[in-house]
């Protein structure tokens, strides 16, 4: 992006603080810009608990219609709810989707996701680029001669039955669930499912509400994982499960309130698909690779591995035709939801697991945990990250190396990979072995050694 693009336009997205960096003014402005570069018909627009988010995209939908676009407005939804709309009613005009939403971020934040005709993604590359370049310059295109309409969707019931087709009722035990909304716009679809599924919500921080009174929702924050972990424990229950702010990232606890790194997640949710879908292909992102390539290979799926980041996995799952794909940050990608990641979906997928297969979710992963213990993801903020993989490279060079995403290098006992961060002088490790969590420990600290010197 150009020295004068506005700073809320991200690599992926748009997110800044409001109003300094996103406003009304400018909310509109990038409606009439989408409008001008896509120039779609039809445009499904929602917004999630934030409260700037109703302002915001009251102009973003006045952008809209000025252009002469129709909109069809979701309200309060999560992102994967535009996700939904924007794949399954193109019969209907629908090739369009924006949710104004900064997820986890803090509360003086918004931003916005887009997506194209069958839920394709909206990056810098293919198009966001475009849409700053346009305001920069103010060369938005004149008022369109007829104004576009907006309908408002009149419920959820065709998203909350397509969440309903990844499980079979009848096979499903009365679960006891810890839902952790943490105050975001996950609740009002929890409260729908509850009336068709036999499990008991614990629910916590269930209202929705953009003060936040208990913190940002960000489940991986030390203290929002304990306070699941604690209600999970003190209620017995099966599971815990808690969202970001618009729930396209779910986290999992097990029974004893421990947590589950999502890569173990990752491999559940692949054999879960493999099991209805034989022989498919599962991506997974570059980080950490062995428990899931080997699992998938040994359920005779095929492991294709991708670059880190939600388009990239979302336009390579389309070139593959892959049935699933997961990232260790708890995204997951599903074939039969437009290539797109959902929060939803997976908790289904493991309690429909757990009601088969009448096992706990902690011996589910705990084989995983000993054949391969991971470092857990540590983020490192250096001055040239650069030179410091390369000073790492040449250390490490007897090792197998592949850079499909940053560095990763592979031993017969042990792996790590390396990388940028896209948006933060950061460097981010990642540490698995085989069986070795003595060893994972060691290397650990022998590479941070060479990151911080």
């Amino acid at each position: 992006m150009s020295l004068n693009t506005p700073p809320c336009f991200k690599a992926y997205d748009i997110r800044g603080k409001v109003p300094d960096e996103l406003n009304p003014e400018l909310a509109r402005k990038i409606g009439r810009s989408f409008s001008a570069v896509f120039k779609p018909r039809k445009v499904a627009v929602g917004h999630d608990i934030r409260l700037s988010s109703p302002e915001l995209t009251r102009a973003l939908i006045q952008g809209l219609l000025e252009s002469g676009v129709d909109v069809l407005n979701l309200g309060l939804c999560g992102t994967e709810e535009i996700y939904h709309a924007a794949f399954s009613l193109e019969s209907e005009g629908v090739d369009g989707g924006i949710v104004v939403t900064a997820s986890h971020n803090p509360a003086d934040y918004n931003g916005m996701k887009f997506v194209t005709v069958g839920a394709r993604p909206v990056t810098g590359d293919s198009g966001l680029k475009k849409i700053a370049e346009l305001i920069v310059r103010g060369e938005l295109p004149p008022h369109a001669d007829s104004v576009g309409s907006e309908v408002f969707a009149k419920d959820k019931t065709a998203y909350i039955e397509h969440l309903l087709g990844y499980v079979n009722k009848d096979e499903l035990a009365p679960l006891k669930v810890v839902v952790n909304n943490g105050n975001g716009s996950a609740a009002p679809v929890v409260d729908l499912l509850e009336k068709e599924l036999p499990f008991k919500f614990v629910k916590a921080f269930h209202e929705p509400d953009g003060t936040f009174p208990n913190g940002v929702p960000n489940p991986l924050l030390p203290e929002k994982r304990e306070e699941t972990a604690r209600l999970v424990r003190e209620h017995n229950a099966d599971m815990g499960v808690a969202w970001d702010g618009d729930f396209d990232r779910c986290f999992f606890w097990d029974e004893k309130g421990d947590f589950i790194e999502g890569y173990y997640v990752v491999a559940l949710l692949a054999l879960e698909l493999l099991n209805q879908n034989p022989g498919g292909k599962i991506l997974h992102d570059p980080r950490l690779i062995w428990n899931t390539r080997e699992l998938v290979t040994a359920a005779g799926g095929i492991p294709v591995m991708a670059q880190t980041g939600h388009a990239f996995i979302k336009e390579r799952m389309r070139q593959e035709d892959a049935v699933y794909g997961g990232e260790m940050s708890a995204h997951h990608y599903f074939r039969s939801f437009g290539y797109c990641d959902s929060g939803m979906i997976p908790w289904l997928l493991v309690a429909s697991l757990l009601s088969r297969k009448q096992v706990t979710l902690s011996s589910l992963v705990m084989e995983c945990r000993a054949s391969y213990p991971v470092s857990g993801e540590i983020n490192t903020v250096v001055e040239d990250p650069d030179a410091v993989i390369e000073r790492i490279e040449k250390i490490f060079q007897a090792g197998e190396k592949d850079y499909t995403d940053g560095l990763s290098v592979s031993f017969p006992e042990y792996r790590f990979n390396i990388r940028k961060s896209n948006t933060e002088p950061l460097l981010r490790l990642n540490v698995e072995s085989r069986g070795n969590q003595k060893l994972v420990h060691e290397k650990t600290v022998e590479l941070l050694q060479i990151i911080n010197s």
